[in-house]
């Protein structure tokens, strides 16, 4: 910093300085003179009127002594500080001026050198203007001889040139160079049709006739055969026309030849994609998609096998089919456009054509042909394209695309108003459209093969279901080392499979918005293709397929979903569940993000999709409470149906079919836990397990049972029962339930227990029938509390069980509670 003040003093001052020069000088700051008007004052020191005497007069007469001495000061300040200004800007400048003045003087010794030169220069020409004057005089007289004999010259080249005509004409037609005939005879034509008149003119012109004439029809014949180049072709046509054919019925034979080669080109293509005996006779063998633990790119059977080998029916791929269809037909097609319009276009715009309205006849001529050859070679790009099938490399139809829609704008430059260009962007947004369907198609599949392996995973006994310990065991994978063992790792398996497979298709597709691809950035492709193609048609299609096809496992029996494993439906409704939490809201996300799309159009919101999953997560789950509650309702109904309770025996112990039925409910609470969070429970009494002696023995249940020896007994019974069911909590048996384990494991009891208490209405008991009833119901609530979220739940309904069975007893004598409870604790 201390090194930096002196620098910028030293400028500041230099800068000062300057500009007092500048306001003594009367300059402005860009150094011209300032064009402000001059002040006239003769007090002005700076003014070019200044006097000294009226300046001194002014000071004395208005200033006091002490004033005049600081006036007189800060002139002499001022005085010295400019003259040591005007010394440093002279000491600063001396090598400026130096140099200034070498310069001058080497400029005074170089141009009077200059001015020698130009003297003795001035001289020379002076001597050579009088040189070339005398050569001028000397020659005059022969200039006009030599003048004459040159132009006989030129007459004699030209009649020679006339009277060799017709050889150089034949020699021309037998080396089979037209083209210079034609220019020959053209040079001649207008000499030998002026002086036709004379014998000698007019037979040379009938031999160059009957010369040229039979040179048209070589070329005629040449251009009927077709079978030169299309250069050679071109020439022929414009040798045609400077011998005066008609235009149109030339650029009706110049297309009819040119078609008939790009025929050829388009039935080359046309016999690619014809089936080949040999390949139609291969068969693919069946394979096996690997289970949803398994890598999930691989993609499933039934669906399009992702294969990089051509199309079986194809003798090379889309890419190769493309490329040749491009280098040979739209090629030779663009050669030929450019020979047209370079003949019968450009060309006929001026002279006698031109006056014909030629080219206008000759541009809807090749619009006609160029229409009518490209709907054909469209025709066949497109079945090309329907044969690709596999949906693994989607990279060869991409640059195959590319290449097309990239060859098919030469055509949109040589021909401006054609439809070419349009018809082949339409066939690229629909491949592009069929690919996506194809990739749903592989995605659906893929989905419901994954779940065929589930329920084989489901149904192989290995597979536990359970936690340790727990009770029952459902299948697993018969192979694979790495075979998921629960549900947990089912769901696990099946989810990150699914979302692999949709990432898959995602970046397979993602390759048609590629930056090098020509048709990516186009308008009418990419919004429309990311917002309506892939968002909407594949992704958002599959996510509803997924809900649509897991509601589908809720159809009544004998449908698909009366054979559904129960554990399945659990599964699919957690999985629905996850998508309507996260998982949708992800996919959406990402597809987003990769193709940067822009929703002009109406697109379905995520929330509509995750309501959509969630109700189909609550139709699985309320039908797999359904189908479990009616699995054990099965078992109570057939032991309340198949018993004889009026004649049985005096229970010993608790009926087989209530241990089944409390096994079963602790392997379904297992079985959900595992998926499911736990739930809320209503605080439990310290003696749930043992209230129902308290219930069974209250003074409630006691009256009803002692009321029935008296000759009223029916209706006060009734009367009590109704009275307690109006003042009791009405239970939906069907309700939905919430996602959690707590409420799955009510609505399962309860319909379990509402069908145990109808089949009891339906049955007629004896003393040791009601009794055997009520130890089941006390073994029943020793288990079942513990699952439910309300204890009294279980106790209203199995009160209700053991009342019914009461009213319906003959010999209603309960059980004494100590008797059940010994009997409950051996069972």
């Amino acid at each position: 910093m201390d090194a930096e003040a002196p620098v910028s003093d030293d400028s500041g001052r230099k800068r000062k300085v300057h500009g007092m020069l500048k306001l003594y000088y009367g300059l402005n700051e860009e150094g011209k003179a300032d064009e402000k008007p001059q002040s006239l004052d003769p007090c002005d020191v700076n003014g070019p009127h200044f006097d000294p005497e009226d300046y001194l007069n002014k000071l004395r007469r208005e200033c006091s002594l002490a004033e005049l001495m600081d006036q007189e000061t800060c002139m002499v300040k001022q005085i010295r500080s400019l003259d040591s200004d005007m010394q440093t800007l002279v000491y600063e400048n001396y090598n400026k001026f130096i140099s200034a003045t070498d310069t001058i003087r080497k400029m005074k010794n170089d141009f009077k050198k200059m001015e020698d030169e130009m003297d003795c220069l001035s001289a020379n020409m002076a001597a050579i203007t009088d040189f070339s004057a005398r050569i001028s005089g000397t020659l005059e007289d022969q200039h006009a001889q030599i003048t004459k004999l040159s132009g006989v010259h030129t007459l004699l080249r030209k009649l020679q040139f006339l009277f060799e005509l017709p050889a150089r004409l034949n020699k021309c037609l037998e080396l089979q160079a037209y083209a210079q005939a034609v220019s020959s005879h053209r040079r001649a034509r207008c000499v030998l049709q002026q002086y036709s008149h004379l014998p000698s003119f007019k037979g040379i012109q009938d031999d160059c006739h009957a010369i040229m004439d039979k040179l048209a029809q070589e070329l005629r014949q040449k251009f009927r055969d077709g079978g030169s180049s299309a250069k050679d072709l071109s020439e022929c046509v414009e040798l045609l026309l400077q011998l005066e054919e008609p235009a149109e019925e030339l650029c009706e034979k110049f297309l009819s030849h040119a078609g008939a080669r790009l025929t050829l080109d388009l039935q080359s293509l046309e016999a690619e994609i014809r089936p080949s005996p040999s390949a139609s006779a291969v068969k693919a063998g069946p394979g096996r998609r690997p289970s949803p633990s398994a890598a999930a790119g691989s993609p499933p059977d039934g669906t399009p096998k992702a294969s990089a080998l051509p199309s079986p029916t194809s003798n090379s791929d889309i890419l190769e089919f493309i490329d040749r269809g491009c280098n040979e037909f739209v090629s030779c097609l663009c050669l030929v456009i450019t020979s047209y319009q370079e003949l019968f276009v450009n060309h006929a715009q001026t002279g006698e054509l031109a006056s014909k309205n030629i080219p206008q006849m000759a541009n809807s001529k090749l619009h006609a042909f160029v229409d009518d050859l490209a709907a054909r070679y469209f025709s066949l790009v497109e079945r090309r394209i329907q044969e690709e099938k596999g949906v693994a490399d989607n990279s060869l139809l991409v640059r195959a695309l590319d290449r097309f829609h990239r060859r098919l704008q030469a055509v949109a430059k040589l021909l401006p108003g054609s439809s070419v260009p349009n018809r082949g962007t339409e066939i690229v947004i629909r491949a592009a459209t069929e690919r996506v369907k194809q990739y749903l198609a592989a995605l659906q599949s893929f989905y419901v093969d994954s779940l065929t392996d589930v329920r084989q995973a489901l149904a192989t006994p290995r597979l536990s279901l359970a936690a340790p310990g727990g009770g029952s065991h459902f299948g697993g994978p018969a192979s694979g080392r790495d075979a998921p063992t629960g549900l947990p790792e089912l769901l696990s398996s099946l989810s990150a499979s699914i979302l692999n497979q949709i990432k898959s298709v995602l970046a397979s597709v993602h390759l048609f918005t590629a930056k090098d691809i020509t048709f990516s950035n186009k308008p009418y492709f990419k919004g429309e293709f990311c917002c309506q193609g892939v968002r909407e048609s594949l992704v958002v299609s599959f996510i509803k397929f997924v809900c649509q096809s897991s509601r589908q496992f809720c159809e009544s029996a004998g449908d698909k979903g009366g054979s559904t494993p129960p554990a399945l439906l659990l599964l699919l409704s957690r999985l629905c569940l996850d998508y309507e939490t996260s998982t949708i809201s992800y996919i959406l996300t990402l597809t987003d993000e990769q193709f940067l799309a822009q929703h002009h159009s109406p697109v379905t919101a995520v929330t509509a999709l995750c309501a959509e999953a969630r109700e189909a997560a609550q139709k699985l789950l309320n039908h797999y409470v359904k189908v479990q509650g009616l699995i054990i309702s099965q078992m109570l109904r057939k032991s309340v149906e198949t018993r004889d309770w009026v004649n049985t025996i005096e229970p010993r112990n608790v009926r087989a079919v209530m241990k089944r039925v409390v096994e079963d409910t602790t392997s379904i609470d297992v079985q959900v836990g595992l998926l499911y969070e736990e739930g809320v429970r209503k605080a439990h009494s310290s003696d749930s397990s043992k209230r129902t002696f308290s219930v069974y023995s209250s003074s409630r249940q006691q009256t009803r049972y002692a009321a029935s020896y008296t000759p009223s007994a029916p209706m006060d019974t009734n009367l009590l029962s109704n009275i307690h069911k109006l003042f009791s909590e009405r239970i939906d048996i069907f309700s939905s339930v919430e996602f959690n384990k707590v409420s799955v494991m009510t609505g399962i009891i309860k319909i379990s227990l509402k069908t145990f208490l109808e089949c009891v209405r339906l049955r007629t008991f004896g003393r040791y029938g009601l009794q055997q009833i009520q130890v089941d119901c006390h073994y029943l609530q020793m288990y079942l509390w513990r699952f439910v979220s309300d204890e009294n739940l279980v106790h209203f309904l199995l009160d209700e069980i053991v009342g019914s069975s009461a009213h319906r007893c003959l010999d209603p004598a309960p059980m004494e509670q100590s008797v059940i409870e010994v009997i409950c604790e051996r069972g």
